[in-house]
């Protein structure tokens, strides 16, 4: 029994393999990680999406230095109440004027980080979104591909195993159609279909650019 499920698991191995020699079945690869860095709408959206987070960060530092300038003022007049010279009325007066803007400074820090955590979702929604957008233009060119060369299987080289492991360990240099797909996606004059979260303006973000990966 065990010898006739050896013979069945090694038919089972060899056939396909048999298939590959004879030419049977097409393989390509395409580096879609590649594609992706390499799309000239990728690099408009990386460089409208760092204006933004420039813009932001204008913003956000405007605000810190409001926010630093109220508490100088602050500091200021706790030091003028430390002053053994100032009268008990003009005492009471500086003491509710500390007052107010300590309650007007603590408004400011919610607003600022309110600010910073909005900005920065919404950024990264919109990166989510652009990124889908974009996979899915390259996926549609190499599906065209595969349909006009009459491939039977396309594997991604950039593809890593839930182990970290390439998927795609060896193929022949020839098999690789990268080039192909990143100068279809960047011929001029070549129409795609923008969906209406592509159109979105890019929300501003006060935090650094990053770069962007498929």
């Amino acid at each position: 029994m065990k010898r006739s499920l050896s013979i069945i698991l090694v038919l089972t191995i060899v056939f396909p393999i048999a298939a590959f020699a004879q030419g049977a079945l097409k393989i390509g690869t395409v580096d879609m990680q590649r594609a992706f860095k390499e799309y000239n709408k990728t690099k408009d959206a990386e460089a409208k999406i760092n204006d933004a987070r420039s813009q932001a960060k204008k913003e956000y530092d405007d605000r810190a230095e409001a926010y630093k300038k109220a508490l100088d003022e602050i500091n200021s007049l706790n030091k003028q109440l430390d002053a053994p010279a100032l009268t008990a009325e003009a005492k009471t007066q500086k003491a509710k004027e500390r007052d107010d803007k300590i309650a007007a400074i603590k408004k400011m820090e919610r607003e600022i980080n309110e600010f910073s955590q909005t900005r920065d979702r919404q950024l990264q929604e919109q990166l989510m979104r652009m990124r889908e957008g974009i996979v899915k233009e390259i996926t549609d060119v190499v599906l065209e591909k595969v349909k006009t060369t009459n491939m039977d299987f396309v594997f991604d080289k950039s593809g890593v195993s839930l182990n970290g492991v390439p998927i795609v360990l060896y193929a022949p240099a020839n098999v690789d159609f990268t080039n192909d797909i990143i100068t279809v996606l960047n011929k001029p004059g070549r129409s795609t279909a923008v969906s209406s979260t592509q159109k979105t303006a890019v929300s501003p973000s006060p935090t650094p650019a990053k770069a962007v990966k498929p």
